[in-house]
């Protein structure tokens, strides 16, 4: 089949495969979908009445401070307690992968997560909230740590890279549809916030039943000593009968990983610490521009900007927008202009925007009243242009690069580590802890600039190309 870098093995893509990966990206819709609801829930008036009327009183005081009148505890662990909740459960799924495999590491996401939306959309009290958040974090940190990984292991390394970007892909969706939700369901009194929260079980439901329909990926099979069952799987999901070459590079692998007893401490030797560098650090300043401040307070901001509630939710629903639209343009642009210059052009992108909003918000944002509506407009138009920039690339790379610059063995490790990094920066921005963002711009354009020096150093570390990838097995 010619030399390894170049080698691509027999497969089709078939009815069956594409929707093994459809469902299983749901639960990348599932994630998202709570990233956006829980924004556009705190913002109605009907859920603050309810379980924060401390929150509408003061929002409802035109002297009130615009930096004091979402200042409380409980609705900051409301939100946060999903992350911290996701966070610790990440340690569980890696686990639970290895020794159950990724299909019921994915149906235990998807029921986790159908029991924090039913607690959540019939909460009565604080208590019920929290804890059918946890109940939705348990959810989230068990399906970011699967899905990722049954999609890699699943699909043909020729279109890894598309698939990849698929997890992403419905991210963005299911933060789109919450907002429309959210729009919808504010004009429902005194329940919307109930359909909003509740609704996150349509997903849950969509990844349970597909995790039924799924089959468990040839490599897990293989890891936990079922050849024979990898192989079947592995003709199931090409759809040919000649998978010997391929099978022989997944068995190969999973020997290798056999053998490391300590993948954690294998990553930080030498030869793995520049990529090890490279992908947490592309996790961690993604997270630190400030993306899912935007993304869980949109309705939020754009009140204290001087819009009405149905004004801001709809502005949410546009920002949601061209995160879709955005995502679609990288699935087609990454691979034809290099994921290295777009990543480029969109830190310059985001630098420049981020600086305009917080000169308009420090000038002209007092910290009582709200900014007229021109420049309200501006603030949007430039919110649209960082949340397009980011989406444009940065995220589908935060998702993809982890698994494609460490070593095949150390697979569950690095999507552990990718989904800890993650729930971690969600915990700070959740929980009112400050976050500068122009700093981490400025560091992750610095960082992307030198990487394919080629010298051996931190410099050489490839940034996520599918061609440079084809060597590795499995």
């Amino acid at each position: 089949m010619g030399s390894a870098q170049n080698e691509q093995f027999n497969s089709k893509i078939t009815l069956y495969v594409f929707a093994c990966w459809i469902l299983a990206a749901f639960g990348g819709l599932m994630f998202g979908y709570d990233i956006g609801i829980s924004g556009g829930v705190t913002g109605m008036d009907d859920f603050l009445i309810k379980f924060f009327p401390k929150i509408y009183e003061r929002r409802m005081h035109a002297a009130e401070d615009n930096y004091c009148k979402y200042d409380d505890q409980m609705l900051q662990l409301f939100t946060s307690s999903l992350y911290i909740a996701a966070l610790i459960a990440s340690f569980f799924a890696s686990k639970a992968c290895n020794i159950l495999g990724r299909r019921p590491t994915i149906l235990m996401a998807s029921s986790f997560f159908i029991a924090g939306a039913i607690l959540c959309g019939l909460a009565q009290a604080k208590w019920m909230l929290i804890f059918g958040r946890i109940m939705f974090g348990v959810g989230v940190g068990f399906g970011n740590e699967a899905v990722p990984l049954f999609l890699t292991e699943i699909a043909p390394i020729q279109h890894r890279g598309a698939v990849n970007i698929l997890f992403q892909l419905f991210v963005t969706i299911g933060i789109l549809i919450a907002n429309l939700i959210n729009y919808g369901t504010s004009m429902i009194h005194p329940n919307g916030w109930r359909f909003s929260l509740g609704l996150a079980a349509v997903p849950g439901c969509v990844l349970f039943i597909g995790s039924l329909v799924i089959t468990e990926t040839p490599a897990s099979l293989v890891q936990r000593g079922r050849e024979e069952e990898g192989k079947a799987a592995l003709k199931k999901i090409r759809g040919v009968e000649e998978v010997d070459p391929e099978f022989k590079q997944i068995v190969l692998a999973c020997e290798q990983g056999k053998q490391v007893k300590q993948p954690f401490k294998k990553l930080f030797k030498k030869s793995g610490v520049p990529a090890l560098i490279v992908s947490n650090s592309i996790q961690v300043f993604q997270q630190f521009t400030g993306i899912n401040a935007i993304m869980f307070y949109a309705p939020v901001l754009f009140q204290t900007l001087g819009f009405k509630s149905d004004a801001s939710l709809l502005s949410a629903v546009i920002t949601g927008l061209v995160n879709v639209g955005a995502t679609f343009v990288s699935i087609y642009a990454v691979d034809k202009v290099g994921r290295r210059k777009l990543l480029l052009q969109a830190c310059v992108q985001m630098f420049i925007s981020q600086v305009a909003i917080g000169a308009i918000l420090l000038t002209h944002l007092k910290s009582t009243g709200t900014l007229d509506k021109g420049l309200a407009a501006v603030v949007v138009v430039l919110l649209c242009m960082f949340v397009m920039s980011l989406s444009l690339v940065v995220g589908t790379n935060g998702m993809a690069h982890p698994e494609r610059s460490l070593p095949d063995r150390d697979k569950n490790s690095r999507f552990r580590h990718r989904c800890q990094h993650e729930y971690g920066i969600h915990i700070r921005y959740c929980s009112g802890l400050p976050v500068h963002d122009v700093p981490s711009e400025s560091l992750h354009f610095l960082l992307l600039l030198g990487m394919d020096s080629g010298d051996g150093t931190l410099c050489s570390v490839p940034v996520a190309g599918d061609e440079r990838r084809a060597d590795r097995p499995g």
